[in-house]
């Protein structure tokens, strides 16, 4: 990270820039947010000397981690149908409400999410939507949240296999175990609880990990994010859980 640049470099080549992107940062303008004026864009393009970098995919502005750059746009186009044939293996780590099942995959199409305003009211596309998740670790607190005396969460990996918009967070939401500061598809109560008990409130979901073949040479490419000291504070809560877990452990 260089002064004044919010963005983490992880890895660069003549092809690639790889950054970590913080929580509460937009990746490109949005018609969601007109006022916003930084873009991990333009930091990135600062990182990247001044020339011009390719976005590839999209990270929510709540959701922190690797966020990947094409430096060219002839890079951009191969990640693009890579990505859309499904040869790119992404994990999130998230926290959420309740005990879902060890393991499990969420296989629930999703309504299209126009980024536009001025066309919520129009009808839009259903798309297939599949997430594989597995749990790692969970606890319990003796806070009486909602009717119960304590309250119940977990850490989760989650795998998507498709891209839909906010796919991770609705779909947690599907299966009643919702991602921890998810303002739009939470719960509020838990929401509060944690906002204030550690002082800031912020989205349980992180993308920590993205791996593909590299668009020039074909070598693996694997990409580890760390985690934000906010959540790692959230994480507190589960007693001796460290995370990546040893057999995941590995380096781009």
């Amino acid at each position: 990270m260089t002064k004044g640049n919010p963005l983490l470099e992880l890895y660069r080549d003549e092809q690639l820039l790889v950054v970590h992107k913080p929580a509460g940062l937009l990746v490109h303008r949005s018609p969601i947010d007109k006022h916003e004026t930084e873009f991990a864009l333009q930091y990135a393009r600062s990182l990247n000397g001044g020339e011009h970098v390719y976005p590839v995919h999209r990270l929510d502005r709540p959701t922190s981690g690797v966020l990947v750059f094409a430096r060219d746009p002839e890079t951009a186009r191969s990640l693009g149908l890579a990505m859309m044939s499904g040869e790119v293996s992404k994990t999130y780590l998230a926290m959420v409400r309740g005990w879902p099942p060890v393991e499990g995959e969420i296989d629930h199409p999703l309504r299209e999410e126009p980024e536009d305003r001025r066309l919520k009211g129009q009808e839009q596309p259903v798309r297939d939507a599949r997430t594989r998740y597995r749990s790692l670790a969970t606890t319990e607190i003796p806070v009486a949240i909602e009717k119960y005396p304590t309250s119940r969460y977990a850490m989760v990996e989650l795998y998507p296999e498709t891209g839909r918009k906010h796919q991770l967070r609705r779909h947690m939401k599907h299966i009643s175990h919702p991602i921890i500061g998810d303002a739009n598809h939470g719960r509020g109560r838990h929401n509060r609880y944690f906002a204030e008990r550690f002082g800031e409130g912020r989205l349980m979901l992180a993308a920590t990990r993205m791996a593909f073949a590299h668009p020039v040479t074909g070598n693996p490419m694997i990409f580890d994010a760390p985690l934000e000291p906010s959540f790692l504070q959230m994480m507190s809560i589960f007693p001796g859980f460290r995370y990546p877990p040893a057999e995941a452990i590995s380096s781009a």
